[in-house]
């Protein structure tokens, strides 16, 4: 029988505890969702770890692309080293070359420096021009998932690529993302086979500030042209996380039926 599994993003403490509530198996913890997540600090790592809920942790120096210089990824091994040591369940990593294939050679070091963690490979892997190439190079180096859109802006867009890539995968867990919610996983659990899906759930939450400077803006933009004011807060659905993992409760029971 196919065992679903839920992962959930979140960048705060109070989302954490939220995709908890909702029945989240996994989280996947970063800082700066906004701008598609950056490398938390080790507080709040510790923080969520109090959620009771296995945590996998988002090493990424920058927003922007994957291809980093020397600097940069010596910061991103000596995270994975450090979170590691912490008892991280597993970190998420990726890096490219330029010519946009995976960083082999840098990759098989963060597998080395991850031991017993798992390991995903982001949506780095989105970038890559060879998907098909990229999954049998991830499998090679040992990385259990590969979290993907299908090289789309949403899994559903790219719901093609991810079936073909289930179907390739072996023992690579494919994990699409990107505009997930209940009624996603509904379709692309019965269009591609997947069994992980990873979501975040945000809603936007009005600050709490009373006093309010409406002539000074200093809120950033994600990628996307998207982004939060000084008093809008993004904030994990405990109500979305549940209906998801209702879906996948219910997909699980008609197995159940079926054998």
């Amino acid at each position: 029988m196919k065992r679903y599994t839920l992962e959930v993003c979140v960048d705060s403490v109070e989302s954490a505890e939220a995709a908890a509530r909702g029945g989240a198996h996994r989280l996947e913890l970063c800082a700066d969702l906004v701008i598609g997540g950056t490398t938390p600090c080790q507080a709040l790592y510790e923080k969520v770890r109090e959620a009771g809920v296995r945590t996998n942790v988002l090493i990424r120096p920058r927003c922007g692309d994957f291809l980093y210089t020397e600097h940069e990824f010596d910061m991103i091994a000596r995270c994975v080293e450090r979170y590691r040591e912490l008892g991280a369940d597993g970190v998420v990593v990726g890096c490219l070359l330029a010519d946009g294939s995976l960083d082999l050679e840098r990759m098989k070091r963060l597998r080395e420096l991850a031991g017993p963690m798992d390991m995903t490979l982001h949506r780095a892997f989105d970038m890559c021009r060879d998907p098909f190439e990229a999954l049998e190079q991830a499998a090679e180096l040992g990385i259990g998932t590969i979290l993907t859109s299908g090289q789309k802006s949403s899994c559903v867009e790219g719901q093609e690529l991810i079936a073909e890539l289930v179907k390739r995968s072996g023992r690579v867990d494919i994990m699409p993302g990107g505009g997930v919610d209940a009624a996603v996983i509904r379709q692309m659990a019965s269009a591609t086979g997947a069994v992980s899906f990873h979501m975040s759930g945000k809603v936007v939450l009005d600050s709490g500030m009373q006093y309010r400077r409406e002539d000074v803006s200093m809120a950033g933009q994600a990628g996307d042209g998207s982004g939060t004011g000084e008093y809008q807060i993004l904030r994990t659905s405990e109500k979305k996380v549940r209906q998801a993992k209702a879906v996948l409760e219910e997909l699980e029971s008609s197995q159940l039926l079926m054998a």
